[in-house]
């Protein structure tokens, strides 16, 4: 049976990316050897790295803009410290909308002033804040552009004079941008590049050197840039599939691309959601995701009913988060239009049951 993947992270792949990636694990660029047995520092592995960090400034239109992008670890949640550590010196300010950003928020207070410029807290975050005034004398404003669990999403996003940071772990590459107005975007990969092991961040190398306090090396992101990538031992498989992902995608035809197939998977979905009276949305309806699409049951008592429904059709994480409960479609990048199809007409059959 056909299996419809909607997990949250790690995500669905796209399949030709995970036979290439299979393909390397046994025999890489025809070596004999293994992609996770040869040395980081092959001639191979380099070109790999160099193509990656290549395709993402060149698919986010940053080439020659001052950008660097670098393929770490530790996740968004290690770039929730490595941010303050590296660019607060006195104030920053955040935008919490929701676990990630409250999270991020923890990490900053460790380093100087944290002021929280909006948030949508009094609702369980189910709608992006609005109508906040930014204060001068930021070091940098942060933000989080899609949340995951709630399923809201920044439509529109500040103007400010402060260097704008972004955790863009949820929808990365998954809708046109103009990411020059973006001063450090950190993703985590296991939402729309690859699997779980890397992070993605994308910094104005010019932001950089403004704190006073000694950074230690793992946590720098200037001694990073100046290693490309290649300071310790990094994550060559997670890499490796992030490169294929950025491949596939650039040859679909690139971000706008992708953002069309994105905008009909969403919309097929939510139109399903507002017209059937047995399903709720969950967020504000100006501030949906479509990346992250959250709804509940109107009424629990059909749980088992859907859920065997579901299993049934071969549809896979599809539970929603603890702090939401109901449910959660990810539609991620390489998440079909058939899929949701699939999902939908679950939904309409569950109707006409209830």
């Amino acid at each position: 049976m056909q299996k419809h993947n909607f997990s949250a992270g790690p995500c669905v792949l796209p399949r030709e990316v995970l036979l290439k990636a299979s393909e390397a694990v046994m025999d890489f660029n025809g070596s004999g050897l293994s992609l996770i047995e040869i040395s980081h520092r092959s001639k191979d592995f380099v070109a790999v790295m160099e193509r990656a960090r290549s395709l993402v400034l060149e698919l986010l239109n940053l080439e020659g803009k001052g950008y660097q992008a670098l393929f770490l670890q530790g996740g968004a949640s290690m770039e929730f410290l490595m941010v303050a550590y590296n660019l607060l010196e006195t104030k920053a300010g955040y935008l919490n909308t929701g676990t990630w950003s409250d999270k991020a928020i923890k990490e900053a207070k460790l380093f100087g002033e944290v002021v929280e410029v909006g948030s949508s807290k009094d609702e369980n975050f189910n709608y992006i804040p609005k109508g906040y005034a930014v204060p001068s004398g930021l070091d940098y404003l942060h933000l989080t552009s899609n949340n995951t669990i709630f399923g809201t999403q920044f439509k529109k996003f500040p103007t400010t004079d402060a260097p704008l940071v972004c955790d863009m772990s949820s929808d990365i590459f998954s809708r046109v941008l103009d990411f020059s107005k973006f001063d450090l975007i950190y993703a985590g990969a296991q939402k729309n590049m690859g699997p779980a092991g890397t992070t993605l961040v994308v910094i104005k190398e010019e932001i950089l050197g403004k704190v006073s306090r000694k950074i230690p090396s793992m946590l720098n992101y200037q001694l990073h840039i100046d290693k490309e990538s290649m300071y310790n031992t990094p994550p060559v498989f997670a890499v490796y599939t992030s490169m294929l992902t950025l491949e596939w995608l650039k040859n679909m035809g690139g971000i706008a691309a992708i953002e069309e197939i994105n905008e009909k998977k969403a919309q097929l979905l939510y139109s399903e959601i507002d017209l059937n009276p047995v399903f709720e949305g969950y967020a504000n309806k100006n501030d949906r995701s479509n990346m992250n699409a959250t709804f509940n049951l109107a009424e629990e008592g059909l749980k088992d009913t859907f859920d065997a429904m579901l299993k049934e059709a071969g549809i896979n994480g599809l539970n929603g988060h603890r702090s939401v409960g109901g449910y959660r479609a990810s539609m991620y990048n390489a998440l079909s239009l058939e899929s949701v199809g699939v999902l939908v007409d679950v939904m309409s059959e569950m109707e006409r049951k209830a």
